[in-house]
C-alpha cells in the first residue's frame, strides 16, 4: 500500500492509501515511472507529470494533484495549510498543472532559500570573528562551526545545481514543454484558447524559466559565500603569518640580546676566577667593568641587528639604555662594604 493525499481542482483534500497496482492501472503507468530513482526530476507520461523534489513524491493530473508517501516528512502543514488554497485559486484562466507545478516548484524554491538564510547569518558571524586581526591564533571551536556550516552550504549548492539542471533539461527540449501542458491534449477548448492568443506551451517555458533564474540566484548566492570563505581563509592565514613573524623577530631579538650579554659576560667570568691581581683592591673597577660589559653587550646587540635588517621602534633602545642606566645608580649608592 501507498499513502495518498488528493487535491482536486477546487482545493478539496482527501487522505487514503491505495495498493501501488491500483494506482498505476487507474493513471495507466508502469511501475517503473514510480520508482523516483533521483532526488529531484520531472517527467511527463501518459498525460501526467510525475516530480520529486526531494522528500516530496507527486503526480500531476489535468484534474487533481497526488502527493505520495508524505507521512513523516514534515510536509502536513504545507499541505494542508498552503497547497490547498493555492490549487484552489482562480486568479488566472490557466489549466490546473500550472498552478500545481507553480505551488510545488515555489515550495522547492523557498525550501532552498530558507536554508541558505540559516547558514548564511552564522558564516557571517563566524568569518567575522575568525578574521579579527587581533586574534593571535585561531579558536578550533569556530572553526569546527566554520566547517559545519561549509558542508551544509556545500549541500544546499548541489541541491541547487540539480534544480537548475533539472529545469534547463526540460527548457532546452520544446516537445518536454509541449507534453507537460496535459490540458492541451484532453480538453478541445483549450485549442480554441490558444487560436485566440494563448499559447500554453510558452506559459509553461515562461513558468519554468521564472524558477530557473531564482534558482540561479540562490546559485549565485552560494557561489559569494564560498568565495567569502576562500577570502576569508587567505586573511586567517596572512594574520597567523604576521603573529608568526612577529614572534620570530621577538624570539630572534631575544636570542641576540643573550648572544651579546654573554660574550661581555665573558669579563665577569675571568674576574670571579679568584685570581688575586691589582684590581680588586680599587672599589672603581667593578662599576667599569659592569659598565664596560652592558654597554658593550648594548652595542653589539645594535649591531646585529642593524646587519640582519631587523630594527626595533625607536622607544625601545632608548629604554635600554635607561634600564642600564638605572641600574648603574642603583649599584653607586649601595655601600661597597655590602661587597665585602
Amino acid at each position: 500500500f501507498i499513502s495518498q493525499m488528493n487535491f482536486d481542482q477546487e482545493g478539496n483534500v482527501t487522505s487514503f492509501e491505495k495498493k501501488k497496482t491500483e494506482l498505476f492501472q487507474e493513471l495507466s503507468l508502469q511501475a517503473r515511472d514510480l520508482r523516483f530513482q533521483h532526488s529531484t526530476s520531472l517527467i511527463a507520461r501518459n498525460n501526467c507529470i510525475i516530480l520529486r523534489m526531494e522528500s516530496l513524491k507527486a503526480i500531476v493530473t489535468p484534474h487533481s494533484l497526488l502527493v505520495l508517501d508524505f507521512r513523516g516528512l514534515g510536509l502536513e502543514h504545507w499541505l494542508v495549510l498552503e497547497l490547498a488554497p493555492q490549487l484552489a485559486s482562480q486568479s488566472h484562466s490557466l489549466p490546473f498543472e500550472f498552478r500545481a507545478l507553480d505551488a510545488i516548484l515555489q515550495h522547492k524554491v523557498n525550501t532552498l532559500r530558507a536554508r541558505l538564510n540559516v547558514v548564511e547569518p552564522a558564516m557571517l558571524d563566524t568569518l567575522e570573528s575568525l578574521v579579527d586581526p587581533k586574534i593571535l591564533s585561531a579558536d578550533r571551536s569556530k572553526l569546527h562551526v566554520l566547517l559545519q556550516n561549509s558542508k551544509s552550504l556545500s549541500e544546499l549548492e548541489t541541491d541547487i545545481k540539480v534544480f537548475k539542471e533539472t529545469l534547463l533539461k526540460i527548457l532546452d527540449e520544446d516537445e518536454i514543454i509541449e507534453e507537460l501542458c496535459l490540458t492541451k491534449w484532453t480538453d478541445p477548448r483549450v485549442f480554441e484558447e490558444s487560436s485566440l492568443g494563448i499559447d500554453h506551451a510558452e506559459e509553461m517555458e515562461l513558468l519554468l524559466d521564472n524558477y530557473y533564474m531564482q534558482a540561479e540566484e540562490l546559485g549565485n548566492k552560494t557561489r559569494e559565500l564560498k568565495g567569502l570563505i576562500d577570502d576569508s581563509e587567505s586573511v586567517i592565514f596572512i594574520n597567523l603569518d604576521s603573529h608568526r613573524n612577529v614572534m620570530m623577530r621577538l624570539s630572534l631579538q631575544l636570542s641576540m640580546g643573550s648572544f651579546s650579554l654573554s660574550l661581555f659576560g665573558l669579563i665577569g667570568v675571568a674576574f670571579g676566577m679568584n685570581l688575586e691581581s691589582s684590581f680588586e683592591e680599587d672599589a672603581r673597577i667593578f662599576w667599569l667593568v659592569t659598565g664596560f660589559m652592558f654597554l658593550g653587550s648594548g652595542m653589539i646587540w645594535r649591531r646585529l641587528l642593524s646587519f640582519l635588517g631587523r630594527h626595533l621602534e625607536p622607544s625601545v633602545a632608548p629604554l635600554y639604555f635607561k634600564l642600564l642606566l638605572c641600574h648603574l645608580w642603583f649599584w653607586s649608592w649601595m655601600p661597597w662594604q655590602h661587597w665585602n
